[in-house]
């Protein structure tokens, strides 16, 4: 056990860094022996996990880790059952969705599917965001006890704003966190991309954990008052109906 638990620090501190490293340096980071590192590093190279760089004496990911990553984009349950339901969402709204989780304090998109003539969006699958900053977010945060919020952000310098622009403390978190929840989704408006808004829902499992939270982006000039509430209808039947088949159930009444 104690080996298993090392090769994964092996891997999991190479994903961490941008670049390969010497085994030295992994050794000393991980506060492993040497001898133990050669030789986690030898039998994850031979499985193809790691690859050595033999001029630079470095060691880095190799494909094996790559495939492994692809696969749990391939079988992952959520991403599985949501892509049809954010296909219908670009559909029935005419404009980009996509699916995010929660990864520490940011956001992490596992699906993004774009509109005919939608905007450019940053948003794109494998990309990190400020939870703070972003309406998938402010959705899966706002869904979260207050306690692990406060554990996520117990001060303000865990805060990230974007041109003067974002909660600035932790009162104004909770405060827009609670907007949030009377409101029944999550709104970003710029603060991303100038010029364009988004409207967010968070999906729950059987416990009422936000494990994503689906959304749609657009443009602000071309959407009103009345067609912005139906694009928020449209994004709640998409976010129940994802929380009613992890759940296992027939969808729940809309929330909000």
């Amino acid at each position: 056990m104690p080996a298993a638990g090392h090769a994964l620090d092996v891997l999991e501190l190479l994903a961490r860094r941008g670049e390969p490293l010497p085994a030295a340096a992994v050794a000393r980071e991980l506060g492993l022996p040497r001898s133990s590192t050669y030789h986690l590093l030898s039998v994850l190279r031979d499985r193809g996990y790691v690859s050595h760089l033999e001029g630079e004496r470095r060691y880095g990911l190799g494909v094996a880790a790559y495939e492994l990553g692809s696969a749990y984009q391939r079988q992952a349950p959520l991403q599985r059952i949501a892509r049809g339901a954010l296909d219908r969402l670009v559909d029935t709204t005419g404009h980009n969705a996509h699916l995010a989780v929660l990864h520490g304090r940011d956001v992490l998109y596992v699906i993004e599917q774009r509109a005919p003539k939608g905007p450019v969006l940053v948003s794109d699958v494998g990309v990190r965001l400020p939870a703070t900053l972003t309406a998938t977010g402010l959705a899966m945060l706002a869904a979260l006890p207050a306690g692990q919020v406060r554990a996520l952000f117990p001060h303000a310098d865990a805060l990230v704003q974007r041109d003067g622009l974002g909660p600035a403390s932790t009162t104004a978190l909770r405060s827009l966190l609670q907007s949030v929840r009377g409101r029944g989704y999550a709104v970003e408006d710029g603060l991303v991309t100038r010029g364009l808004r988004s409207v967010a829902v968070a999906v729950l499992d059987h416990s009422d954990h936000p494990v994503a939270s689906v959304a749609v982006t657009f443009r602000v000039e071309s959407v009103g008052d009345a067609e912005e509430a139906r694009l928020v209808a449209a994004v709640h039947e998409a976010a129940d109906d994802l929380s009613a088949r992890l759940r296992g159930h027939a969808r729940p009444p809309r929330r909000g």
